[in-house]
C-alpha cells in the first residue's frame, strides 16, 4: 500500500514539475484581452423641434461624386531645361556641351465651363513648356495658359473643346466647420479618385507657405501628390475649393489637407479673363489680430477681431471714418477673427467695391460703408523691396513714361550697392514696368533661381542696371 501511495505521490510531483517546465520554457505567453461590458442605459425618446440631424450612414456622397468625376481632369506638364557644360564647350567647340532635359509633372484640374476653361494650381503648371489635359473619358487635349496668380496659387487654362461637363461654383463663405466635403483628383496618377472628409477649419494661415493665400480651408479628406488643382466639393457637388497643399513631414497625407476657397479662386479667374491680371483691393488700414496681450497693452477690452493700428491717408477707410484702435469684427456680415479672415475676404473683392464693416470703438458697436481702393503699395519679398505706384504728375515731373518707386529696402545686396529709397524701377528683363502688379506678375513667371535683370533710375535720373538671383 505504501508503495502505491509513493508511486502516486512521485507521479504527481513529476507531473507538476513537467507542467511547470513546459509553462516556463516552452509555452508562449498569451495576451488576454478583457472586454468590459457596461449595462445599457434606459432608452428615452426625445422630441427635437429643430429637425432631425442625419446620421453618417444616411449621408449620400454618390450624387456629388457623379457630378464631379467627369469634370475633374488629369494635368500633365512637361518642362525642358537646357544645361551648358563650359568644359565641353571649351574642348569640343560651341554647342558640344549643350544638353536638353525634360521634366514631367502631374496634377489635377477642374473644368469650369463647357467651352474648355480649366482651373488648377499655379504650381502645377508653373514654367511648363507643354501642358496636356486628359479627361475622365481618356480624351487628350493640349492646353494653353490664359493667366496665373502665384499669390493665390491659381492658374487658368483653356482647351479647344465644346459641350464639356463642368462644375458650378459654390459659396465657400457659407461652409461650416464639420460639414462634409469630397476631394476629387488624381493622386499618384490614380485617375478619378474620390475621398471624403469634413471641414476641419476655415481661414487657416500656413506659416512658410511662400506668400501664397493665407486663408485656406482645412479638411481631413485624403489629399496626396497629384491631387493639387483638383476639386473640393460639398455634398451637392458644388465647387467650394481647389485642393492645394498638405501638411506632412513625409510628403504624403497624414491627416490634414488645405484648399483655396472657391470665392477667392472664382474672383481670380474672372479677373484673369477680364483684365489679364488680378485686381487687388485694400481697405487702407494696417494692424493685426487682436489678442489678450495686445488688449492688455492697449488697456482695452479683449474681443476677437482685427485691430487697426494705422489708417492710410486718403484711403477708403479714412473717408469712411475708421480710426486707429478701432476693432473690425465683421465684413459684409462675415465674422472677422484673424488677419487671415480679413485677407481672405478682401481677396474676393475688387477696387471700387463697397463693403460694410462692423467695428468696435470705445466699447460701442458701429458700422461703416467703405469703398475699396486699388493696391498702390506692395512688398516684393523676392527682391527685398517695398514698391509704390507713381501718379501721373510724378511721372511728368521725372520726365518718364513708366516706373514704380522704391519706398523700402530690406535687401542687403542692394543696400551694399547703394540703392536708395526713391529709386525708380522702369524695366525688368527688358519689359517696361508700369505698376507694382507688373513687378509681381513678372516675378511670378520667373523660374526659381533664374537671373533677374532690373533697370533703375537713381536719384539723379541716371539709369543703373542690376542682375539679381
Amino acid at each position: 500500500m505504501k508503495k502505491i501511495v509513493s508511486i502516486i505521490l512521485f507521479s504527481a510531483i513529476g507531473g507538476a514539475l513537467t507542467l511547470g517546465a513546459y509553462k516556463l520554457f516552452i509555452e508562449k505567453p498569451q495576451v488576454v484581452i478583457e472586454k468590459a461590458v457596461e449595462s445599457k442605459p434606459a432608452v428615452v425618446s426625445a422630441n427635437y423641434t429643430n429637425g432631425v440631424v442625419p446620421s453618417i450612414e444616411n449621408t449620400d456622397f454618390t450624387v456629388a461624386a457623379e457630378k464631379t468625376l467627369n469634370s475633374v481632369v488629369h494635368v500633365k506638364n512637361r518642362m525642358y531645361k537646357t544645361i551648358i557644360d563650359p568644359f565641353a564647350e571649351f574642348f569640343y567647340g560651341q554647342g558640344s556641351g549643350t544638353k536638353q532635359y525634360s521634366q514631367i509633372g502631374t496634377g489635377s484640374g477642374v473644368i469650369i465651363s463647357s467651352d474648355g476653361y480649366i482651373i488648377t494650381n499655379n504650381h502645377v503648371v508653373n514654367n511648363a513648356t507643354d501642358i496636356e489635359i486628359t479627361l475622365n473619358n481618356k480624351k487628350e487635349y493640349k492646353a494653353k495658359v490664359i493667366g496665373i496668380d502665384a499669390t493665390n496659387d491659381i492658374a487658368l487654362l483653356k482647351i479647344e473643346a465644346t459641350d464639356l461637363p463642368y462644375i458650378t461654383f459654390g459659396d465657400s463663405n457659407s461652409l461650416k466647420v464639420g460639414e462634409w466635403v469630397l476631394a476629387v483628383g488624381n493622386p499618384y496618377n490614380l485617375t478619378s479618385t474620390v475621398t471624403a472628409g469634413i471641414v476641419s477649419a476655415k481661414g487657416r494661415d500656413l506659416e512658410g507657405n511662400g506668400g501664397v493665400v493665407d486663408s485656406f480651408i482645412q479638411t481631413d479628406a485624403a489629399v496626396n501628390p497629384g491631387n493639387s488643382g483638383g476639386a473640393l466639393v460639398n455634398i451637392r457637388g458644388e465647387l467650394v475649393g481647389i485642393n492645394t497643399a498638405i501638411s506632412s513631414s513625409t510628403g504624403s497625407f497624414v491627416g490634414y489637407s488645405f484648399a483655396v476657397p472657391s470665392n477667392i479662386a472664382k474672383k481670380v479667374i474672372e479677373d484673369l479673363m477680364e483684365f489679364g491680371n488680378v485686381q487687388k483691393a485694400i481697405i487702407g488700414v494696417k494692424g493685426g489680430e487682436l489678442n489678450s496681450q495686445v488688449a492688455d497693452t492697449l488697456n482695452i477690452d479683449y474681443t476677437e477681431g482685427f485691430y487697426i493700428s494705422e489708417v492710410t491717408e486718403g484711403s477708403g477707410a479714412q473717408k469712411a471714418g475708421l480710426k486707429e484702435k478701432d476693432i473690425i469684427t465683421k465684413a459684409d456680415g462675415i465674422k472677422i477673427s484673424t488677419y487671415a479672415d480679413l485677407e481672405g475676404f478682401l481677396r474676393t473683392k475688387r477696387p471700387n467695391d463697397v463693403i460694410k464693416l462692423t467695428f468696435i470703438r470705445d466699447g460701442n458697436l458701429k458700422n461703416a460703408n467703405v469703398t475699396l481702393s486699388k493696391n498702390e503699395i506692395t512688398k516684393v519679398s523676392a527682391l527685398g523691396l517695398e514698391l509704390k505706384n507713381l501718379e501721373a504728375n510724378e511721372l511728368k515731373k521725372l520726365k518718364i513714361s513708366n516706373g514704380v518707386k522704391i519706398i523700402g529696402i530690406s535687401n542687403k545686396d542692394l543696400l551694399n550697392y547703394n540703392v536708395k529709397k526713391g529709386y525708380i524701377i522702369t524695366e525688368i528683363d527688358g519689359e517696361k514696368i508700369n505698376t507694382v502688379d507688373d513687378v509681381v506678375s513678372k516675378l511670378e513667371r520667373k523660374s526659381r533661381g533664374a537671373a533677374i535683370r532690373i533697370v533703375m533710375l537713381n536719384l539723379d535720373g541716371q539709369a543703373e542696371r542690376y542682375i539679381m538671383r
